[in-house]
């Protein structure tokens, strides 16, 4: 039986599941028209939403005792959404055959903004667990 938090990851899940369809779409269409160029970075795009988040929120509905709080979403989405846009990003560039040294950001931000979510998703469990240990 599903509960309210498990139909809210099973969403989630989903909605990465489709973004992940769209970068793949996405990369194609891209290198179909980039004269026989092409990019890892943008071939594998789809991975970030699909490993990040379609795979951890489809286990959360399985398996979670513990619902996803707003502060653990507003570091991990975002995180993802980074790493994301980020390949694409380095993909065009690649593509067109340039390199710029900003796209060296987006995967330390995203890698950092993962990690807080994760941290806080960790807390979130620990704390859960000690307060009904006690009560």
């Amino acid at each position: 039986m599903f509960t309210l938090d498990d139909r809210k990851h099973v969403k989630v899940a989903f909605i990465y599941l489709i973004v992940s369809v769209f970068c793949i779409a996405f990369g194609w269409i891209y290198e179909q028209y980039s004269h026989g160029v092409y990019s890892e970075a943008m071939i594998y795009a789809f991975i970030y939403p699909l490993c990040g988040g379609c795979l951890p929120f489809t286990a959360l509905s399985l398996f979670g005792k513990v619902s996803v709080n707003l502060w653990v979403k507003c570091f991990y989405h975002p995180g993802i959404a980074t790493l994301t846009v980020g390949s694409i990003v380095e993909g065009v560039l690649e593509i067109y055959g340039t390199t710029n040294t900003l796209t060296q950001v987006y995967p330390i931000v995203g890698w950092i903004l993962i990690g807080v979510g994760v941290a806080l998703y960790i807390g979130q469990c620990v704390f859960t667990y000690h307060r009904q240990k006690n009560s």
